[in-house]
């Protein structure tokens, strides 16, 4: 999926493992990083396929995943590179 070939990635930022995936209908790209000695993952999604879609509704769907543990903190990120990141599981030990 050339769709994620684009994503950026912040220079301080060591991505551990990626991996594209379906998350419901959703193509998506799956992440998981290191920055600033806090390790989390992060769900990707092109702003093309969920232009008509919601924050709770896509947070809703990550949720659902089974990667992602139920006490974690979430965040929503639709930024203007084209992509909209959802990141959870956040570690900083």
């Amino acid at each position: 999926m050339a769709k994620f070939d684009k994503v950026p990635v912040e220079a301080d930022t060591k991505i551990i493992f990626q991996q594209e995936a379906k998350l419901g209908e959703y193509n998506i790209l799956y992440q998981k990083w290191i920055w600033g000695g806090i390790a989390a993952e992060s769900i990707i999604f092109s702003n093309q396929d969920i232009s008509e879609v919601d924050e709770e509704k896509i947070i809703f769907e990550v949720k659902s995943s089974p990667l992602v543990n139920q006490d974690s903190e979430i965040t929503f990120n639709r930024s203007d590179s084209g992509y909209t990141f959802v990141s959870f599981n956040f570690d900083d030990d």
